[in-house]
């Protein structure tokens, strides 16, 4: 890339990261928090000042823009989608970043106690050579996904430079409350006017993801009998310990920690409790439908039998789905995937596929008419004070959207 283009990216991702725009589960209202308005609405200008059309927000806080089409024969309208908010799992308030020039492949200190080793963390050294940007060791980056924002707008503002550059009609969006799980709740597929998308939301460089986990919350509540315990033989109903032999009836080894590539699990988020009450919220999580839905039935299924013994209510399970495998819509505008993959090698990228453990505003987004699959943004640790990106993979990330472009146009020759 040249090195205006660079400096460009550069300076764009350095002002989206040092605004505020951390989200907050559990809130009913959307925006989750006020202070996501703040990027929307500079976005908002940007856009337009580097010449975008049509460009809006909405009163949810969406932001939509469109390139114009450079070709006078029809070519498919093509999308690309990245998240304004950043995870509330660590404070994204008064980031403060630092810039690792001709990176020497060692440990980088990033404050006076904490250091980002390879030793720790071995992708790290694939980058020596590079620009590295980090945090300062206090709060979490913002590449997740403000990375993704970055590369989206200036390929855009480079296509608007270079209308030489045969493509279609490209439409941007960028969302709120993705990181708990909101960020596709309100966003207009037929205003956006896509026929598919990709999300700017994946990790290391080469990364292109279209398959995903079928996902669900579950929630286990429980009502105890709380009596003295000197005297509580045949009366008490101790919640917390109703909690533990829920909990201990799942497979000990099929939890986050103990898998990998497409294998399910069972995570415990959050446990609360005393004699009297207790809380369990899980996630619930598989690649395949069958083995997702017997997962479902398991959990509800525990909860049955221990209630059982009581002759009222003492335990109840609710599951609730949250998305499922957009494999299952990406399949059906499959060239979505074939013209990414052509357009990493083609950047000189090798595509490395393979199922997110996890879920995008794609997933949701494959399900409400707009196959989305994800492409690398570059950052890596995301969610914490580890959290780095290469300038290099933004680069890399950029060009290939402006070859995405491309090529779906030339296909249509």
């Amino acid at each position: 890339m040249q090195t205006e283009w660079r400096e460009k990216l550069v300076t764009r991702f350095l002002k989206y990261v040092k605004t505020y725009t951390e989200s907050e589960a559990f809130l009913d209202k959307f925006p989750s928090t006020d202070r996501q308005w703040d990027l929307a609405n500079y976005l908002v200008e940007e856009l337009k000042q580097i010449g975008l059309e049509d460009v809006s927000i909405d009163e949810n806080g969406y932001v939509f823009g469109y390139v114009p089409s450079t070709v006078d024969h029809e070519v498919p309208t093509i999308g690309f989608v990245s998240h304004m908010d950043t995870s509330p799992d660590f404070s994204g308030e008064n980031v403060q970043p630092q810039i690792w020039e001709n990176y020497d492949g060692g440990d980088i200190k990033l404050n006076e106690s904490m250091i980002l080793s390879p030793n720790e963390f071995p992708e790290l050294s694939q980058y020596k050579g590079q620009t590295i940007i980090t945090t300062n060791g206090t709060t979490l980056l913002g590449a997740d996904d403000k990375a993704g924002i970055a590369e989206i707008v200036t390929a855009a503002e480079y296509l608007i430079a270079h209308p030489e550059i045969k493509h279609g009609r490209i439409a941007i969006g960028f969302t709120p409350d993705e990181e708990v799980g909101r960020g596709a709740d309100f966003f207009n597929v037929e205003k956006f006017g896509a026929e598919w998308g990709y999300t700017m939301d994946g990790s290391e460089i080469g990364e292109l993801e279209y398959e995903n986990f079928n996902a669900a919350s579950g929630i286990v509540t429980i009502k105890g009998k709380s009596v003295h315990p000197g005297y509580a033989k045949d009366k008490m109903i101790n919640a917390s310990n109703i909690a533990m032999e829920f909990a201990a009836q799942l497979p000990s080894d099929e939890v986050p920690e103990l898998t990998d590539g497409r294998e399910g699990f069972f995570h415990l988020a959050k446990i609360t409790g005393n004699v009297t009450e207790a809380k369990m919220v899980y996630i619930i999580r598989d690649h395949d439908m069958e083995q997702y839905e017997a997962r479902k039935a398991l959990f509800l299924q525990i909860a049955a039998d221990i209630q059982e013994r009581f002759d009222h209510e003492v335990i109840k399970a609710e599951v609730s789905d949250q998305y499922f495998n957009m494999i299952e819509k990406v399949k059906d505008k499959f060239q979505s995937v074939e013209i990414a993959e052509q357009a990493l090698k083609d950047c000189g990228v090798t595509p490395n596929i393979k199922p997110i453990r996890g879920g995008t505003d794609g997933a949701r987004l494959s399900f409400m008419g707009l196959p989305c699959p994800n492409i690398f943004a570059g950052g890596h640790n995301f969610h914490g004070p580890y959290e780095y990106v290469p300038v290099e993979s933004m680069e890399k990330a950029t060009e290939i959207i402006v070859r995405i472009a491309e090529l779906t146009a030339e296909g249509t020759k």
